[in-house]
């Protein structure tokens, strides 16, 4: 498992990279996946806000784009002065891969929470919910033509 503070740092440097000129409000997050590669991901917002993407799910989408679908640590370094956990779709979006997750933020101001995703989020909405138990909720398309 990787340092918190390493992670912290990445996250750090990510949020950079945000682009968040509505809300000025910069997210970096990186996600650590069970063979220790790591993935980042920063807020990247829209003049259509609904269309803004979180830091938390650009790094799941790189992680999966990856090839990635287990994770043991999320860190989240926020902009604020305070340490934030991730918004309500993000917990969500990270539930879909396990709620063991260990979720580490810092705030700007230097401080530091954390917290496993099944403390954030104690009943999630599962793939049981919809009748799928470990599957993928879209069917495979079949091979050749």
């Amino acid at each position: 498992m990787a340092d918190p503070d390493a992670l912290l740092e990445r996250a750090r440097a990510v949020r950079q990279q945000a682009y968040a000129p509505y809300s000025r409000f910069s997210v970096g997050a990186v996600l650590e996946a069970e063979d220790g590669s790591l993935h980042v991901g920063c807020n990247v917002e829209n003049a259509s806000y609904p269309l803004t993407v979180c830091a938390e799910r650009n790094a799941i989408a790189a992680a999966v784009a990856a090839g990635r679908r287990r994770f043991r640590t999320l860190a989240v370094s926020a902009s604020g002065v305070e340490p934030v956990a991730p918004c309500g779709g993000c917990r969500q979006a990270l539930a879909e891969f396990g709620t063991d997750l260990r979720v580490v933020a810092e705030g700007a101001g230097g401080g530091r929470r954390e917290w496993t995703l099944a403390e954030l989020l104690p009943d999630p909405f599962l793939s049981d919910a919809v009748g799928r138990r470990g599957e993928s909720p879209v069917p495979a398309r079949p091979t050749g033509r």
